[in-house]
């Protein structure tokens, strides 16, 4: 009798978790849909070149409107710069264009759907640690509305969008490689990342590495490493080719992509865009080492600035540090970890995709603190999972309360107001 009353008990938690849980997600939804009443949704490159697709053409032969500055001329066509993985993105919602149900880009629908993506694929990541719901709510809560994420996303111009979507397929392919074993989902999740920011491309070597190293023992709601690696060889390979499957396809089309727009497979376009090379922060190219010491101080270095009345400090607009935006991050130098080394190839994947992003000349144009860091937050995610302890400390509080301040007030001020200005 006391076994069935402890496990209806179980079981009633369980269901009110998973509501507090959807509650959350359609919360999340609604907020990042509503925290923009202006989104630019005619900054739309790719959703633009999706809806040329389902018109049989891949670039426009009319001049583009003047803010779309980034549009590539190019052999009496214009082109975007923006690779094709986010203009595959982008065809679910031309299609709606198509069907006449929208007349141009959803911008806060996309983000909103984004949004709701992103934190189901959080809440499905955090149900393999023994986390109380509090626990995996407050990080959840964290990556949604402590960091960069929110104000960056609910602007929902094609660039932020397209650190969505990458967002989005990072999470994916790291739930259905070392959480969920499932190669094939994985790659294409993995496809969905790198389509839409090429420089995730790099982290494929990490992926396999998790594919070759882990198992998921899903009854026990761990992971745990593989012992015998010789006895499955072919259990491996299969594994390997069903992950490479998907983002080979979309490897090969993206290369007749820019082939059939630029007469070479590995042409992306971005040093065409009219201009581009003149600008300051490309004076040695697209990439270089000399850019490292100022994008380290863009992203984690860079303060607010002082102005005069109300409101005394504003973000700078063109870069910040992470640090100050999510102070929680400081979590990530914690000690300990469930799995040493998927904490310790989280961190390798970070400094790949970091080092990337600190040898490109643009620290990435208008936004709050350094937006190319979106791309960042599903391994720190994975990292603070691994090194929290069962209970929520008072200095984690502190830093989570911080952060939910710093954001909510850095969205008030860029998409509410004027004080945060070009």
């Amino acid at each position: 009798m006391f076994s069935n009353e402890y496990e209806n008990s179980k079981s009633e938690s369980v269901r009110r978790t998973r509501v507090l849980i959807l509650v959350f997600i359609l919360t999340a939804g609604a907020v990042y849909y509503f925290s923009n009443p202006k989104p630019q949704y005619y900054y739309d490159y790719s959703f633009r070149m999706a809806d040329r697709f389902f018109n049989g053409a891949i670039g426009f032969k009319l001049k583009q409107p003047s803010w779309l500055n980034e549009m590539i001329p190019f052999e009496g066509n214009y082109y975007s710069a923006f690779p094709y993985g986010s203009v595959v993105s982008m065809m679910p919602f031309a299609l709606l264009k198509q069907l006449g149900i929208v007349k141009e880009m959803p911008a806060a629908f996309i983000a909103s759907i984004l949004a709701m993506l992103i934190a189901l694929m959080l809440f499905l990541i955090s149900r393999f640690y023994e986390h109380t719901p509090q626990r995996r709510i407050l990080m959840v809560c964290g990556i949604m509305f402590g960091t960069w994420l929110w104000t960056n996303l609910a602007m929902a111009g094609a660039w932020q969008l397209t650190l969505g979507f990458a967002m989005l397929g990072e999470l994916g392919a790291i739930y259905f490689t070392v959480y969920k074993r499932n190669p094939i989902a994985a790659g294409a999740f993995f496809a969905l990342a790198f389509g839409n920011r090429t420089e995730i491309i790099l982290t494929a070597p990490i992926y396999l590495f998790l594919l070759y190293k882990f198992k998921v023992q899903s009854s026990k709601f761990e992971v745990e490493e593989i012992e015998d690696q010789r006895s499955n060889i072919k259990d491996q390979l299969t594994s390997f080719a069903g992950f490479c499957l998907i983002p080979f396809l979309l490897g090969v089309s993206t290369l007749v992509y820019n082939y059939a727009r630029f007469h070479s497979p590995f042409d992306f376009g971005h040093s065409h865009i009219p201009g581009v090379l003149d600008e300051p922060w490309y004076r040695y190219g697209i990439f270089s080492i000399y850019y490292i010491p100022y994008n380290i101080n863009e992203m984690l270095l860079e303060t607010w600035k002082k102005v005069e009345g109300f409101p005394f400090y504003t973000p700078t607009g063109f870069g910040g540090s992470i640090l100050m935006a999510s102070p929680f991050l400081l979590l990530m130098l914690r000690r300990g970890a469930r799995n040493f080394l998927l904490k310790y190839t989280a961190w390798i994947a970070i400094v790949v995709m970091t080092f990337l992003l600190w040898i490109h000349g643009n620290a990435g144009g208008w936004q709050f603190s350094y937006r190319y860091a979106i791309i960042l937050l599903p391994w720190i995610f994975v990292i603070l999972l691994e090194s929290a302890p069962k209970k929520i400390t008072r200095f984690e509080w502190i830093t989570y309360i911080f952060s939910f301040i710093i954001n909510l007030y850095a969205t008030y001020l860029f998409l509410w107001t004027d004080f945060v200005k070009p």
